[in-house]
């Protein structure tokens, strides 16, 4: 962390949109970084700081990670690149997880007071911050009241150790819980959601949250945009060596399994109609067409790229350019090709609103 004459590379925004993080102020780009399965973990020493500069140099400017992600060696990694690089700390956004701590005892997870503030505390000695803007509730918990874990997380940011909080992959019924409850008690509330989200898991992101989006104006960070790589097309023809599924074999087993099966097949198949209408008429690869896809919803804040080496930071960035060409009649094509847009909740024969009108 860097501050004043220690400074050694000033931020760039370059061509990155930026949007807001749910209601809050906090403004994050369209794309950011994560260190899941990556950052400490398959990736260790220089090539971890060839990756963070080579996203910060090109607009990107938040930072993800937790304390499972490689059992704490991400965040260790990203802290210690953060100091290299001599980055201003207040040009970055840096944001963390906790839910499955470091170690087996009975209170070294989950979402206890004890273990969110001790486990925050952790996680900021390992990145070497005085604080992260944002700490996720990387699970919900529900052996714990929610109010003590509403709580606990309005302490944390009262003390000063985090500026937001939010959840990742909570039940829409969990959210709004904790909503109710910060807004009874006068505290904090979560501000977004980490979830997956991509042309083939849209269930929850788009029709389970649907009502959190309109009420509480929540936004989310969208992980596995590419469905781990499904949506590059690399698996089409079956793993190759190096790649995610490959590395990580035994976490991706039933994911590699399904694709000899009907449903697995049925996805090639549509990658394939994605990747030749991507190429065709957008000039593009389905990977750009898949992570513009995401960015294209309102309700994404940020969508959380994963990268192995710098090159794929520069690729991946190249979805900027595809959003705008994402037009109705584009989007219409993609959903004739994808069949599964999750349905409108029923209006049980009520004649449409104006759509000019307020909705």
């Amino acid at each position: 962390m860097a501050s004043g004459s220690d400074v050694m590379v000033e931020f760039d925004p370059k061509n990155m949109p930026f949007r807001r993080l749910g209601p809050s102020g906090l403004r994050v780009p369209v794309f950011s970084l994560g260190g899941w399965l990556t950052l400490g973990g398959t990736v260790i020493g220089d090539p971890v700081k060839d990756i963070i500069k080579t996203a910060f140099d090109n607009g990107i400017n938040m930072f993800d990670t937790a304390e499972a992600y490689a059992k704490g060696r991400s965040e260790v990694e990203m802290g210690r690149v953060i100091k290299e690089l001599g980055l201003r700390r207040t040009d970055l956004i840096v944001t963390t997880k906790l839910f499955w701590g470091l170690r087996a005892g009975p209170n070294d997870g989950g979402l206890s007071r004890k273990h969110i503030i001790e486990g925050t505390k952790e996680c900021l000695e390992r990145l070497g911050l005085d604080y992260v803007d944002v700490i996720f509730a990387h699970r919900p918990d529900v052996s714990v009241p929610m109010e003590e874990v509403v709580r606990a997380f309005n302490w944390v940011i009262e003390k000063g150790w985090a500026f937001y909080w939010a959840t990742s992959e909570w039940s829409a019924h969990e959210i709004e819980e904790a909503q109710h409850i910060a807004t009874k008690l006068g505290l904090h509330e979560p501000i977004a959601e980490q979830c997956q989200h991509n042309m083939f898991h849209r269930e929850r992101p788009e029709k389970e949250y649907r009502p959190l989006y309109k009420k509480y104006q929540l936004g989310t960070t969208v992980f596995s945009a590419l469905a781990s790589g499904l949506l590059t097309g690399k698996y089409n023809a079956g793993i190759p060596e190096g790649t995610r599924f490959s590395t990580h074999s035994n976490f991706f087993k039933s994911t590699v399994d399904s694709l000899q099966k009907e449903e697995g097949l049925t996805k090639i198949r549509k990658v394939n109609e994605l990747s030749v209408l991507a190429e065709q008429e957008l000039g593009c690869t389905i990977t750009h067409l898949a992570l513009a896809w995401v960015a294209k919803n309102p309700n994404t804040s940020t969508v959380i790229l994963g990268a192995s080496k710098p090159e794929q930071v520069l690729d991946n960035l190249k979805a900027l350019d595809v959003i705008p060409k994402l037009t109705p009649e584009i989007m219409d094509k993609i959903e004739a090709i994808l069949e599964n847009k999750p349905a409108a909740p029923p209006t049980f024969g009520r004649p449409p609103l104006d759509l000019n009108g307020r909705l």
